[in-house]
């Protein structure tokens, strides 16, 4: 039983490769941490203000590295046992049953619905290069983009685990440096607009508190990548000498670096340049220089394609995981083949069908990211490690948890209403 589970452990996406360095951990953070959200941040400060805005973007880069050093000393909490996956420390700290019931569908969730915005971000970004570098043809359905970009999805999703898509997870990272640095330095050489205006982007007081809820989600989204964590981690190799917590702290604290160097500029910058007329994704307002502009987005294309499998990897285990182990397939590659691009199709026609990138990213950001990222890790450590009360630990996991049930209360709410609002003049397939 135990060399059939040690078989199955060889051939599952997280657990086939051992044999990570350090800074396989910090390219595959940047990938997963740097994406569509950075580029949401000027909106967001455009709904926060300048204060609120700065505040909680510093607080939320505090408080996610604080949870990721968390997540990483837990991974071998018990010794010589490793938790590779987010649901086995939640079984772990919670019990066999109720853990897998608090934290697989908020993982799922947050897994899936980054796909998806990923998909809907890579087909954004794709249009608007071609209408930059093409503006003399005719217009193409934005359901054809993400078609193209899910194209490339088909094909990637068959390298079998985390270590086998680090060629993929380095290009993505670059791609995520680049594009951010041209989003902050294009903003700072245009200049703030003749006209800009940093008061409320709505006319009334209720549209202005709604707007400030879903800033909040959208920061959310922005720092939540902790759900893929643990799977990183697994990557690398542990001995009681050298245990893994070391490089992937390393990593992590390489990944940390560019995430400041990349969100700050961009959201002071792009908020500072456009005011509240900056759109939800700050590419799409910079129009001049318009080849600049087209390569920034195809920058995006090639970033977001590496996110995607990160964010997939994890899914894709869970799924054989529980076709082999609970119902009895053999371990195929054709059981890989048809299960993959099942789940690349269905995360392509959701993108299609709803591609509301500024709503989706606040929603998701506030519901599932807040609690993954900012608050889970901090309850799973009082449970497991029972600190002081009122001691600093004790002290800093409950502020931790304050603010990231806030976040998720308040930028669930703004979001929901900001989906609807956009659903009204949506054309399915549009």
């Amino acid at each position: 039983m135990e060399d059939n589970n040690k078989d199955i452990n060889n051939w599952l996406a997280v657990t086939r490769s051992r044999n990570g360095k350090w800074w396989y951990s910090a390219f595959h953070n940047v990938t997963a941490l740097v994406g569509a959200g950075v580029l949401g941040f000027p909106y967001a400060m455009s709904q926060l203000g300048w204060g609120p805005g700065i505040t909680v973007l510093v607080l939320s880069w505090i408080c996610t590295l604080y949870t990721a050093w968390q997540m990483i000393e837990m991974h071998e909490a018990e010794s010589g046992k490793r938790f590779d996956r987010y649901h086995e420390l939640g079984q772990y700290a919670f019990g066999e049953k109720l853990g897998l019931w608090i934290v697989v569908p908020q993982t799922l969730i947050v897994d899936i619905g980054t796909d998806i915005i990923y998909m809907i971000t890579g087909g954004n970004s794709l249009k608007k290069a071609h209408q930059i570098l093409c503006k003399d043809c005719k217009p193409i359905r934005t359901t054809y983009f993400i078609m193209i970009f899910a194209s490339l999805q088909f094909f990637l999703s068959h390298l079998p685990s985390f270590n086998s898509i680090i060629g993929v997870s380095i290009s993505a990272a670059v791609m995520s440096i680049c594009y951010s640095t041209i989003a902050w330095t294009s903003s700072a050489h245009k200049g703030a607009l003749p006209d800009v205006k940093y008061d409320g982007r709505s006319s009334t007081t209720t549209g202005n508190v709604f707007d400030f809820f879903t800033g909040l989600g959208t920061i959310a989204f922005g720092y939540a990548a902790h759900n893929v964590l643990l799977e990183i981690q697994a990557t690398v190799p542990s001995t009681p000498e050298k245990p893994s917590k070391k490089a992937m702290w390393k990593g992590m604290i390489a990944a940390y670096i560019v995430v400041g160097l990349c969100y700050f500029p961009v959201a002071i910058f792009g908020y500072w340049a456009f005011g509240n007329s900056v759109t939800d994704n700050i590419l799409m307002s910079l129009d001049k220089p318009h080849w600049l502009t087209a390569v920034a987005n195809i920058f995006v294309v090639i970033h977001v394609t590496g996110s995607y499998q990160v964010f997939a990897v994890p899914v894709f285990d869970m799924m054989e995981s529980v076709m082999v182990r609970r119902m009895n397939f053999r371990p195929t590659w054709y059981l890989r083949f048809i299960s993959r691009n099942i789940y690349v199709a269905l995360t392509m026609l959701v993108a299609i069908i709803f591609p509301f990138f500024g709503g989706l990213l606040s929603f998701l950001g506030g519901l599932v990211f807040a609690p993954t990222t900012y608050f889970l890790p901090c309850i799973i450590w009082l449970v497991v490690y029972k600190p002081k009360r009122f001691s600093g630990s004790w002290c800093a996991n409950w502020f931790c948890i304050v603010f990231g049930v806030l976040l998720m209360v308040l930028g669930s709410i703004g979001a929901m209403r900001e989906i609807i609002l956009q659903a009204k003049d949506y054309k399915f397939f549009s």
